[in-house]
């Protein structure tokens, strides 16, 4: 860049379509060299401990002034900055409203923006549409876990909650595991699920799905099961729940919503395997005590447990910890593991950078100048 003037380009939706955005083979692979850069500690996310998920605005049950939005479903703003060093070198923030009421309007639950900005300067680089781009790199974070984890002849999948991160999640396991037969959908409303149904049928023909009625029908006998369901926090009682008893041996469960099982098994059977330990450490500081009341994800109530003294964190892997061979992919036959799925900024640099990257080098988006010469200086 030609200081002191400062331009950076825009990447609309479409433009991020045309720069790659839906390549998810390769936002896998962004997803792997991500995770071995954070364990070696190449990274840094928001707050004191660097690993912070990001800072929320979130709204009253009540409030004195009329104009001010009032606590809902999903009703929030969110700031999720962070650095990733290694190949991508780069700084960058997402950042969201949500609301379920958008639906009404047509809109999506979130609207997310991206920004990418010079590590050295902060100026920045880009300014993306990240629905997209977010909903993808949530769908390859738990691939990144099919793909090391599940049966290479795995052929039942499950899914639990079907929506956005749903659909790039299945995207993720027929990328990895494209030999899938059967395909089992577990869903509240008839017309979202019948909307997934027929996604499938129109992307994979050759696979047989339809829905069950109860969780249990879509655990049994499922070899890879994906929850990502939308459901109040606050008491556990509500959450999800699966039974062990329902487990194949050897399943893979992942999570990026809320999810509940049995505290005796998770403390003496299940393996427990995070995308990020720190991150899981950092809401059990942010969001003490009973993190699990909040932040309803398998592994929150995994560190619970460990504040309480009845689990220790030698009964947690860390993802990072098996690309880099640090322990082994597999520590008994017939395990069953339940892979956590926080979600990170780290992961819309990393896959941003990539379609920035791609979006520069075939002369995609709009170019926005900052300034010529900044006044205030």
């Amino acid at each position: 860049m030609d200081y002191p003037k400062v331009e950076f380009i825009y990447l609309n939706e479409q433009d991020m379509i045309d720069a790659g955005v839906k390549d998810m083979a390769g936002c896998i692979e962004a997803m792997e060299e991500m995770f071995k850069l954070m364990k070696a500690g190449n990274y840094r996310m928001g707050g004191a401990n660097g690993n912070s998920h990001g800072c929320m605005v979130m709204f009253p049950e009540s409030s004195p002034f009329p104009e001010m939005p009032l606590d809902g479903p999903d009703r929030r703003f969110m700031a999720m900055p962070a650095y990733l060093g290694g190949k991508f070198d780069i700084a960058g923030m997402k950042w969201y409203g949500s609301n379920c009421e958008n639906k009404e309007k047509g809109l999506p639950r979130s609207v997310l923006m991206l920004t990418l900005n010079d590590k050295d300067t902060g100026v920045p680089l880009a300014y993306m549409s990240a629905n997209i781009l977010s909903a993808y790199r949530t769908g390859a974070v738990p691939g990144v876990g099919y793909k090391y984890f599940a049966k290479e002849d795995a052929k039942v999948v499950s899914i639990i909650g079907p929506g956005v991160m749903s659909k790039t999640a299945l995207i993720a396991i027929m990328s990895v595991r494209p030999n899938i037969e059967t395909i089992k959908v577990k869903g509240r409303g008839k017309a979202s699920l019948q909307k997934f149904i027929d996604y499938i049928k129109q992307e994979y023909p050759k696979v047989n799905v339809y829905a069950v009625n109860t969780i249990e029908e879509a655990v049994r006998e499922s070899d890879i099961i994906s929850a990502s369901t939308s459901t109040p926090t606050g008491n556990p009682e509500e959450y999800p729940y699966i039974a062990e008893e329902w487990i194949k041996p050897g399943a893979v469960i992942s999570s990026t919503a809320a999810l509940r099982f049995d505290d005796d098994f998770l403390i003496n059977r299940a393996r427990t395997v995070t995308d990020n330990i720190m991150l899981y450490e950092a809401w059990e500081e942010e969001m003490k005590p009973d993190a699990y009341n909040t932040i309803p994800i398998p592994a929150v109530r995994v560190m619970d447990l460990i504040a309480k003294g009845k689990m220790t964190y030698a009964q947690v892997d860390d993802l990072g910890d098996v690309l880099t061979g640090k322990i082994p992919v597999h520590r008994n036959k017939d395990e069953i593991i339940i892979y956590s799925v926080g979600g990170m900024p780290v992961e819309d640099i990393a896959w941003g950078t990539v379609v920035y990257r791609n979006a520069l080098k075939n002369g995609i988006g709009t170019k926005l100048k900052l300034w010529d010469i900044p006044q205030m200086i």
